[in-house]
């Protein structure tokens, strides 16, 4: 449970309390769905650049990213070949892991991913509201952290 005068602190908070640690700062991996290249994708990258991540992000997703003016390296998927992304989380190389899939093959496909990121205790988030949420958690730790106050100061 995480309570605070604003969305994004309380959604911090309710990750460091479930040990989810948000990071600062460092890359940030980004593979999402085509129906997610959208406008509130484009949203999520800038402001994790602007908070200084480096994007990190497979070749649909880094190729529409860079289309919209926000810069990102591009990686392979595991089924790429080597390096790929799973190495870059397994090498402490990923801070955070933003990875929406549709339909079983994705689904799989993307397994190794999660496990990994899971395994090496990085963040990440599966849908782009979760994406948003996390994001503005970040944001609000980088810019003014968090406030410890008694639960009865709230009622």
């Amino acid at each position: 449970m995480g309570i605070a005068p604003d969305l994004d602190q309380a959604f911090a908070k309710s990750q460091i309390a479930a040990g989810n640690s948000l990071p600062s700062g460092g890359v940030a991996f980004i593979s999402v769905k085509d129906e997610d290249k959208s406008a509130k994708m484009v949203d999520i990258a800038q402001r994790l650049s602007d908070t200084g991540f480096d994007i990190m992000a497979t070749g649909g997703t880094s190729e529409f990213l860079n289309k919209n003016g926000i810069f990102s390296r591009t990686v392979k998927k595991v089924k790429q070949g080597r390096p790929h992304i799973v190495d870059h989380l397994k090498n402490g190389e990923v801070q955070l892991v933003i990875n929406t899939t549709f339909g079983k093959k994705e689904i799989a496909q993307s397994y190794s991913i999660r496990r990994t990121a899971l395994v090496n205790n990085v963040p990440y988030f599966t849908t782009l509201a979760g994406a948003v949420a996390g994001v503005g958690a970040i944001e609000a730790l980088v810019r003014s952290g968090l406030e410890v106050k008694a639960l009865q100061s709230y009622y």
